[in-house]
């Protein structure tokens, strides 16, 4: 798989575009075992549709408000109401003990936890909070490192690019802004939204990174001239969750409206709406090979939907149209593959494992 070097797209940025950090031999090592789960990746579709597997936080008082796995699924950290950040094993390798229970105690609390991303090479965590700061901490030392201090308000979102290095954030100051661990001060500023930037998501190629706001639009920005190089309009509430699909050609969003848009980012239109969550959605995944966009509400269920279906009934002479919106037919039913209960637990976070089991995570409110 490694000696087959895919064609450069005609239309993508070149891959030295943005600067990287050299890989590290930890980093091959890792992309070695990433090439070997991915030969035993089981290929989702209508008729093979993925396992689930649902964490659920019980007796979450401090109030459960933000959820991340790292991309190997081996640990799971969860942003607490009261300013705290918790990290779990969830494979049976156990994590290094630091503090002592009594010590933890002791510490200064400013206010919830918005936002959590592990980085990709699982040595990093970032937390953002209401006070206004997104903090790097270390996995090897459950320390924080850095704390970095640009938003004067709450940061409801952070996230690690997939190369790591570089990290995005967005808060109520209605400004998302590019960082790098190595900086103290924000590398870039992307400002034009008309209210909270709520979520935040970097593509796949790391060029791009896509906001969503209260102001119940997407843009696309340039991460190497801070441009914004596509705005997407449609949502009728603030938006809470982006997914970009692999091959990074589409977006999915969902909001507060319950419903979630998918979108084409060469073309920038707005090419479907699935409709069926009753309440806010919070999470949005596609399957390692972009077969399968799961989706995340509120509404205490996980919805299947058929995205390789969706992006498939697409004919190029759709995008003729001038008019900025192609013709949507409302094939939704059609699309939706399952819908799963749990049993009164918002879901919060989806993670697609390397092997694309489907993880889900949120606290049980009784």
């Amino acid at each position: 798989m490694g000696s087959k070097s895919k064609k450069q797209d005609p239309n993508a940025p070149s891959q030295t575009r943005i600067p990287l950090p050299e890989l590290k031999d930890s980093d091959k090592l890792d992309k070695i075992m990433y090439m070997k789960e991915a030969t035993k990746r089981i290929r989702l579709g209508p008729d093979n549709l993925p396992s689930i597997c649902f964490y659920s936080f019980l007796n979450a008082y401090q109030g459960l408000t933000a959820v991340d796995f790292t991309d190997d699924s081996s640990l799971i950290a969860g942003g607490f109401a009261d300013s705290t950040v918790r990290v779990w094993s969830v494979t049976p390798k156990k994590l290094r003990k630091v503090k002592s229970a009594a010590d933890l105690n002791l510490i200064d609390k400013d206010g919830p936890v918005y936002g959590i991303s592990f980085s990709p090479d699982r040595n990093y965590l970032l937390s953002s909070s209401e006070d206004g700061t997104i903090r790097l901490w270390s996995l090897q030392t459950f320390t924080c490192l850095v704390g970095y201090k640009g938003h004067n308000y709450p940061v409801w979102d952070t996230q690690f690019s997939p190369h790591g290095y570089y990290f995005i954030s967005g808060g109520h100051d209605r400004v998302a802004r590019l960082w790098a661990t190595d900086h103290y001060q924000p590398l870039r500023m992307f400002s034009g939204h008309l209210a909270d930037v709520t979520c935040t998501r970097f593509h796949p190629n790391s060029n791009y990174v896509a906001t969503g706001s209260s102001d119940r639009t997407i843009r696309l920005w340039d991460v190497l001239t801070g441009n914004c190089v596509r705005i997407f309009t449609g949502h009728k509430g603030p938006i809470h969750a982006l997914a970009f699909s692999p091959n990074g050609k589409f977006l999915a969003s969902g909001a507060t409206d319950g419903r979630v848009l998918l979108w084409d980012i060469g073309h920038g239109l707005m090419i479907g709406e699935l409709k069926g969550h009753t309440d806010s959605i919070y999470s949005l995944k596609f399957s390692r090979d972009g077969e399968i966009l799961a989706s995340g509400s509120m509404d205490n269920t996980v919805r299947l939907w058929d995205s390789l279906k969706a992006f498939d009934d697409l004919e190029t002479d759709d995008f003729t149209a001038a008019t900025g919106h192609i013709h949507l037919q409302d094939n939704s039913q059609e699309l939706l593959l399952g819908t799963y209960m749990s049993k009164s637990t918002p879901v919060v976070h989806l993670h697609f494992t390397r092997r694309n089991l489907l993880l889900a995570a949120g606290s049980y409110n009784p």
